[in-house]
């Protein structure tokens, strides 16, 4: 018995040595199989893994596109400007890093560790924790590089703009990308952090003026350290951004600035042979320098609670009634539709009676009998009391639309409204099913009530009067060149024509609107600049909240139209007398450079 046992036991020892042989030898063999997946099947893998941990990508900012005037006049330059980042994965010990940045920074350690808290998105992607930093801050940041494991700088591009050309709304400014437009861009290779245009030229040619990102390959130690540059691992230099050229005149648009500022309103001044804007100032404005750099709080406060709301476009944003411009309208759609005949008088006594509400004409005294072209010439606001109830509201619609008043110009700015043309639907719903009355067709005569536009379309519509017809969608871009293809593309004219209109009535609008400035009793006296003629039309629209807004358009020279405008100004009071004395100081120094051929 005891002879089996021993047996049993040697021979259970046996086996389990035997076992153990054999799972240490499977061991073995996965051991060896896996070296060799590693090593020989997906060595590559792994090396280029390897290589990751100690080569570290940089990216180079590209220089942002250059902005100039027709000319080639330098308007929107660039400064370099430094912002720093950190990346998680990189960072070292977060509080001392903090704590020795904020001591070179001279900001409070907190400020900078609420940033990284709040930006945060993933041990790979950058943190922008200081931006627009000074060049003495860079150096002290640089000099303690190694102690500030992480932490990294990029050059990012900064505005100024040498010519003297304010234009805010036209440049408008750069900013960090948003997480709104982050989604809408990525796909174009935005990531966060990156600098883009917010409004205006800056945002409407993003894509031109963002250029291509360049790449550098760098040796970086265990601490993400830089040691060396890596000058076998091709790079790619950056390439710059596409310049646009506009087809704003910089000497017009400062003259106009000038002129315009110290009141609200706006000038547009349009070239009539192919809709290019040689000037578009809107005022109040600000100066853009302010948004060069990062805008302090109590600066943005003063302007966003600033009464005279310099940060919003009045050309495009603002919309207004167009008083005694938009008569005009209403004379072609009586001519068109034949119930207004030119040679038809109408007695103006100085107002109109209807019911028991008095409609008064701008002058008390009364025109006394007139026809079209004298009132046109006058603006007599009875005669046109008298015809918007022969011709009506749908003819007066028509012919508004036909001229795309409420709608958008088209021009190559963002932001632009499209005004409103009311028509029976629009007040119906406003003032209830056949409850509205004949004085709102009379004040829509005059061009008040719930008529809107905005001034750029009503340098639009001087355009198109000039042209018979023929107009153009307003355009800002001239050409778009590539400093380093050295091509250029020029914009080309978008033609947009009136159709169904008669030369018969051509002729008597410009005809009355010649009257305007050279007639004996025009109401534009003023805008005459002497050696060409000047066609134009005035407009005083009332206002409820104050004094009446002020207008004046036209073209010139009359026998050959080059340049359309309009002047508005908010609050102004009458036409005649304070907007269109500004279109004869215009003209005259565009006559003086000779930028209108006579």
């Amino acid at each position: 018995m005891g002879k089996q046992f021993v047996e049993i036991v040697l021979r259970f020892s046996r086996n389990r040595l035997l076992v153990f042989r054999v799972v240490l030898a499977l061991i073995f063999l996965g051991l060896l199989s896996r070296f060799f997946y590693v090593q020989i099947i997906e060595g590559d893998k792994y090396l280029r893994a390897s290589e990751s941990n100690r080569i570290k990508q940089i990216t180079i900012a590209a220089p942002r596109g250059l902005i100039y005037d027709r000319y080639g006049e330098l308007l929107v330059d660039n400064l370099p400007a430094y912002s720093l980042f950190a990346m998680p994965r990189e960072l070292g010990p977060r509080d001392s890093v903090f704590a020795l940045l904020g001591e070179l920074l001279e900001k409070p350690p907190e400020d900078l560790s609420k940033v990284y808290q709040k930006e945060r998105r993933g041990p790979f992607q950058r943190v922008k924790l200081a931006k627009y930093i000074s060049f003495p801050q860079l150096a002290r940041v640089e000099e303690r590089k190694m102690d500030l494991p992480g932490i990294d700088y990029d050059i990012e591009p900064r505005r100024f703009y040498p010519s003297g050309v304010l234009a805010p709304h036209l440049f408008s400014y750069l900013g960090e990308i948003s997480e709104i437009e982050l989604k809408q861009m990525a796909e174009f290779g935005y990531r966060r952090g990156d600098i883009v245009g917010k409004k205006g030229i800056e945002k409407v040619f993003e894509r031109e003026l963002r250029g291509q990102k360049g790449l550098r390959y760098v040796e970086v130690d265990a601490l993400g350290r830089e040691v060396r540059v890596l000058d076998e691992l091709k790079g790619r230099p950056p390439r710059p951004g596409k310049d646009v050229y506009l087809t704003i005149d910089a000497k017009l648009q400062r003259y106009l600035e000038n002129v315009m500022q110290d009141k609200r309103g706006g000038v547009a001044v349009l070239n009539c042979k192919n809709g290019e804007v040689l000037a578009l100032v809107s005022k109040p404005d600000y100066d853009p320098e302010i948004f060069a750099k990062p805008i302090a709080r109590e600066i943005w406060q003063e302007l966003i609670n600033n009464p005279d709301h310099p940060l919003f476009d009045r050309m495009v944003q603002s919309q207004y009634p167009p008083g005694s411009t938009y008569k005009i309208i209403l004379a072609i759609a009586g001519l068109e539709t034949g119930k207004i005949d030119p040679r038809e008088t109408v007695f103006c006594p100085g107002y109109l009676q209807l019911g028991r509400r008095t409609f008064w004409c701008w002058h008390r005294g009364g025109h006394g009998k007139v026809n079209l072209l004298q009132a046109l010439e006058q603006s007599c606001n009875v005669y046109f009391f008298k015809m918007i109830q022969k011709v009506g509201l749908d003819p007066w619609v028509e012919y508004s639309r036909k001229f795309h008043f409420g709608e958008r110009t088209g021009i190559d700015l963002s932001g632009e409204r499209p005004g409103l043309v009311p028509d029976s639907a629009y007040f119906d719903i406003r003032y209830g099913k056949h409850k509205w009355s004949r004085g709102q067709l009379l004040n829509l005569s005059v061009g008040q009530g719930d008529l809107l536009v905005t001034p750029l379309q009503m340098a639009t519509f001087a355009m198109a009067l000039a042209n018979r017809g023929v107009s153009f969608r307003p355009r800002i871009s001239r050409k778009i060149v590539d400093p380093t293809e050295h091509t250029e593309v020029y914009s080309e004219p978008d033609t947009v024509y009136i159709r169904g209109i008669s030369e018969r009535t051509w002729n008597l609008i410009h005809e009355g609107m010649y009257r305007v400035v050279n007639g004996v009793n025009g109401t534009a006296h003023s805008a005459n600049p002497g050696l060409i003629k000047v066609a134009g039309k005035t407009g005083t629209a009332q206002n409820p909240h104050g004094e009446a807004h002020a207008w004046f358009i036209g073209f010139a020279p009359y026998d050959d139209p080059q340049v359309a405008f309009v002047f508005f100004i908010e609050n102004g009071g009458g036409g005649g007398a304070n907007a269109a004395p500004l279109a004869r100081g215009m003209l005259q120094l565009l006559i003086r450079d000779k930028k209108i051929k006579f």
